[in-house]
């Protein structure tokens, strides 16, 4: 069987980056846990940044992104069967599955559904000091915001999507629909949406310490270090972990 690798962390740490590096290496396919890429048109706001999949030129395939109309409500159990459904047509295929993403509620409930199984799973997280981790959060913010995101919600109020929906699918779509809905300044917009993401990666964080109580192991990359460090570390404990199963 081949095996499933999850690549996981809070928001800014470069999972996508990392997950595309070691699929173009293992020819792996990425499944993406993410709750908000699932949606068209939700590009910059979700954090898609689509040409991180683009490696050396090549295209590494990905799963479970621009699959759903902006408007249609998502919930665990239907990412989880969409999911199961993708790693199984991967897995016919005799390639291996990156599960890569920062919805630690949407990565805990697929792997549950395969604990009673034969199929080998694997987690690996990426973590870093907190003050580089509001940095990075901070200067992506800041360029999202001057590339487009502000564009990308009021297109999304254009073609009729309730402002409650927005609301309710993350703090970038909340919080700038607040402004351009008049409720709230450019200058406490971004602040308070700035304040907002800080906390939700201590959340993330805490539900991955969460998921570790409950019996996964997660073997943690550190932020720090430079990509061939982390490709070092992914390669060689997959090795050991998948043994003849691992592509050579």
């Amino acid at each position: 069987m081949n095996p499933i690798i999850t690549i996981l962390g809070p928001t800014a740490t470069g999972k996508t980056r990392i997950a595309a590096l070691l699929a173009k290496k293992i020819g792996a396919e990425i499944v993406s846990a993410d709750s908000r890429q699932i949606y068209k048109r939700m590009d910059i706001g979700t954090g898609k940044d689509l040409k991180d999949y683009v490696i050396d030129g090549v295209e590494i395939p990905f799963h479970l992104i621009d699959i759903e109309e902006p408007g249609k409500v998502n919930t665990v159990f239907h990412y989880q069967k969409l999911a199961q459904n993708v790693i199984k047509d991967i897995q016919q295929r005799n390639k291996p599955v990156i599960l890569c993403g920062g919805s630690g509620m949407y990565i805990e409930a697929l792997l549950k559904g395969y604990q009673s199984t034969p199929i080998p799973s694997l987690i690996f997280g990426i973590k870093g000091d907190r003050d580089e981790v509001r940095k990075r959060i901070t200067t992506r913010l800041k360029e999202r915001l001057e590339n487009g995101m502000i564009e990308e919600v009021q297109s999304l109020l254009n073609e009729g999507v309730p402002t409650e929906q927005l609301y309710k699918y993350g703090l970038e779509y909340r919080f700038v629909m607040l402004y351009l809905t008049h409720y709230l300044d450019y200058n406490t917009m971004f602040q308070k949406l700035n304040t907002a993401i800080h906390q939700f990666s201590k959340r993330q964080m805490t539900w991955f310490r969460k998921m570790e109580r409950a019996g996964f192991e997660i073997l943690w990359l550190d932020l720090a270090w430079s990509e061939e460090e982390k490709m070092k570390f992914l390669l060689t404990l997959s090795k050991q972990h998948f043994n003849e199963n691992f592509p050579k």
